[in-house]
């Protein structure tokens, strides 16, 4: 057992290497690339691109020390029998999902908008899990991965800060895991809503989780105060 001790907020944690996953939530063309989703919405997704590096710097170290990675991936099938109309037609976008556009049709399951951006593809053995909603557990094996596979610890990355990682770390406290966010690893297209969400997640001593960044994680797993 390797147990390293993470500085983080609201306090240092203590976490299993072999029990934990790093969980990379919705790294997708459709909200981090122009002619997308994110962008139809009126948005600048360059803000959510500032998060490709940290966590490409995550994804080569979980490869090179055998750790669980999981990719989610928000999207709706080409029928679009899973997608609520409450969903489909809610604000007014530039283009709505199913609507096709210069990366296919939005959030839909195996269109090029839908796949995660190049520098994170997933590889041979990383689970990718599509998910329907906001949150990585609803209508996905999610937990069962983690539960067949003895993890108790999540490194949470991805996008959106405050919508799909916020849901995320909630489903995951109340299902009893413990979630690290790596806020360099997130991203928003509001920096306030960002600097919030992390806020939220650690506040009265870590109500949905602890929120670090990859640096310190890296200085932890790299030889920082270790546990035999």
């Amino acid at each position: 057992m390797t147990t390293i001790s993470i500085e983080a907020d609201p306090a240092p944690i203590e976490i299993d290497l072999a029990k934990t996953a790093f969980v990379i939530i919705d790294m997708q063309r459709d909200f981090l690339e122009p002619d997308g989703f994110g962008e139809s919405l009126g948005n600048d997704v360059s803000l959510l691109r500032t998060a490709i590096a940290p966590c490409a710097t995550m994804l080569n170290w979980c490869r090179g020390n055998n750790a669980l990675v999981i990719h989610t991936r928000e999207g709706h099938r080409p029928d679009m029998t899973d997608a609520p109309l409450a969903k489909v037609q809610r604000g007014s976008p530039s283009m709505r999902i199913g609507d096709t556009g210069p990366m296919g049709r939005i959030l839909i399951r195996g269109e090029a908008g839908h796949g995660i951006v190049d520098e994170l593809a997933p590889v041979d053995g990383e689970p990718v899990l599509d998910k329907p909603g906001k949150g990585a557990f609803y209508q996905t094996d999610l937990e069962l991965i983690l539960r067949n596979r003895g993890i108790d610890a999540l490194l949470v990355a991805g996008v959106t800060t405050e919508v799909c990682v916020h849901t995320t770390v909630r489903e995951a406290n109340d299902r009893g895991f413990r979630c690290i966010v790596l806020g360099d690893c997130c991203g928003s297209y509001f920096p306030d809503f960002h600097t919030t969400g992390l806020k939220m997640i650690a506040a009265q001593g870590g109500i949905f989780g602890w929120v670090s960044d990859s640096t310190r994680f890296l200085s932890a797993a790299a030889g920082g105060p270790a546990v035999a």
